[in-house]
């Protein structure tokens, strides 16, 4: 899921980057969308944005948020595709920059969700 800052901090990105240490992936710097920080692309690479210094606390939050979605992939806990998202083998409707979840549209990277919650406490561990 794409890490996405907006004009307030998210309620809970993770932090640190000890997961890496655990699940090796590669990281790569490009330009992302406006008001996206990073995203995991699969258990192997995540995308941070070119314009996120590597020495600010912002680049660590994304990297270990992103590590937590790495992971997971990894493990098969969770997956996504343009139109679902799939966690812990229920698959939810995605569309439109929102996903469908007890019965109510959010807004991807929705702290409602418990599969951003999990990325989010690994913030703790900074």
């Amino acid at each position: 899921m794409a890490f996405k800052l907006g004009n307030k901090p998210l309620p809970g990105i993770a932090h640190g980057g000890d997961i890496n240490k655990k699940h090796k992936f590669k990281i790569e710097h490009k330009k992302l969308d406006k008001g996206v920080t990073a995203e995991a692309i699969s258990e192997n690479k995540i995308v941070i944005d070119k314009d996120v210094p590597k020495d600010s606390k912002l680049y660590k939050e994304a990297v270990a948020h992103e590590a937590v979605h790495a992971k997971e992939m990894a493990e098969g806990r969770i997956a996504y595709g343009d139109d679902w998202v799939r966690s812990d083998g229920k698959t939810y409707p995605r569309k439109n920059g929102k996903i469908k979840y007890n019965g109510e549209w959010r807004e991807e990277g929705s702290s409602a969700f418990p599969w951003e919650q999990r990325a989010m406490n690994a913030e703790k561990n900074v």
